[in-house]
């Protein structure tokens, strides 16, 4: 699992509508990036009402969100319909992007072992670096502990390129 400083592995993925974002043409943007489980579930409809609901804040702080479950494009749809979510929600269905941020992980279930997403998230810095990382991720509350994070890592960033 990539950690604080470390080069955010690539992501080039598709949105609902088959449109590929990549993280490389994010350069000089913040970009919140986290992995959920699956669409329409209580945890996963937790924490993504919650990044709708501070979604302009986060925006107003120059940042993307981008969502990323194993779900494929339709579930993304209606998921994104229903809850009305402004930001990008992208499949990993091969679990590639979430193999290399450590996001792919053995789970357990009612003692039934599985591969699955452990929830977590990754600040990504405009120079495409790795701001902060969230391993585990407890879904109420989450979007509002990453806005306070990427506020306070933009503060950080200012002071160290600020002149004198």
């Amino acid at each position: 699992m990539p950690v604080a400083g470390d080069q955010a592995p690539p992501v080039a993925l598709p949105d609902e509508r088959g449109a590929l974002h990549r993280l490389a043409e994010q350069r000089g943007r913040w970009t919140i990036v986290y992995f959920y489980p699956e669409d329409d579930t209580p945890g996963c409809t937790t924490e993504a009402c919650q990044f709708r609901d501070l979604d302009e804040s986060i925006r107003d702080e120059g940042a993307d969100v981008w969502g990323i479950s194993p779900d494929g494009s339709d579930s993304h749809r209606r998921f994104r319909e229903k809850f009305e979510l402004p930001f990008t929600l992208l499949s990993d269905q091969d679990h590639g992007v979430a193999q290399a941020y450590g996001a792919w992980t053995l789970r357990q279930s009612y003692g039934r072992e599985y591969m699955g997403i452990q929830r977590s998230s990754f600040l990504v810095d405009p120079d495409g670096l790795i701001a902060w990382a969230w391993p585990k991720v407890k879904a109420n509350g989450h979007a509002a502990e990453v806005l306070a994070r990427l506020a306070a890592a933009k503060a950080q960033r200012a002071s160290r390129t600020a002149p004198g």
